[in-house]
Parts: C-alpha cells; structure tokens; sequence
C-alpha cells in the first residue's frame, strides 16, 4: 500500500491550499483516514481525521479553517485550507488505517503514512 501526497507548497496569509492523497495498492478497505503536521523542532501532530462513515475530528488551531473530506470510490482524503497563517507552516503526512486482501483473506488492519508534503505560509 502506498500513500501519495499532492498540493503542498508556498502561500500566503489568508490564503488557501488544498492537499490531496492517493491510497493505492492491494485494498480491502481504508477504515479512517486523517493529515498530520510536524513542524521544525515539534512533535507530529494530528490536524484533521475522517472515519470510514464521514465522522470528522479537527484539531482546535485548525477548525473552522480546514475541512477534511474523503473520496471511498477513488480511496481519497483531501484537506481543504483557507485563511492560512504562518503557524500552519509545516510538512504534512497522510495516514490511513488500511486492511489488505492476501490471497483471498483479510489482513489486519495496518497503520499507513505518506512521504509528507510540505506547506509553507509566508509573506
């Protein structure tokens, strides 16, 4: 299963970005799906997530501003962003609880992350 991330880069304050992520590989079902940020010298932190049924969780610096939102049929998550500001500044991971079908069977359900994609806001 991989992960890909598209969308990321340079904005300024009060505008917005939208990040994008691919899930590919041998799927059975991608259970929640959710954006995880890390900045320089700070732990990885959640920023959005979304469960298999649209039930969404954001993190208090982000509600209001972000939307999270998934795409089952393409197994899809983007984030919307708007009214950036410089504490956004970060890389940006993708996740997912993914379950897999080897030879016919169900695998368990495994955690999953993308190659991060950075997001900067700056005048």
């Amino acid at each position: 299963v991989q992960l890909v991330e598209s969308g990321g880069g340079l904005a300024r304050p009060g505008e917005s970005l939208r990040l994008s992520c691919a899930a590919s590989g041998n799927i059975f079902n991608i259970h929640a799906m959710g954006w995880y940020r890390q900045a320089p010298g700070q732990e990885r932190e959640l920023v959005a997530r979304i469960t298999g049924n649209g039930r969404t969780t954001y993190a208090d610096s982000v509600s209001g501003r972000f939307t999270i939102s998934r795409i089952n049929a393409e197994n899809t998550v983007n984030l919307q962003m708007n009214s950036l500001n410089a504490e956004d500044t970060a890389i940006y991971y993708c996740n997912a609880d993914i379950s897999e079908l080897f030879g016919g069977k169900i695998g368990p359900i495994n955690d999953y992350w993308g190659q991060g994609t950075q997001v900067t806001v700056s005048s």
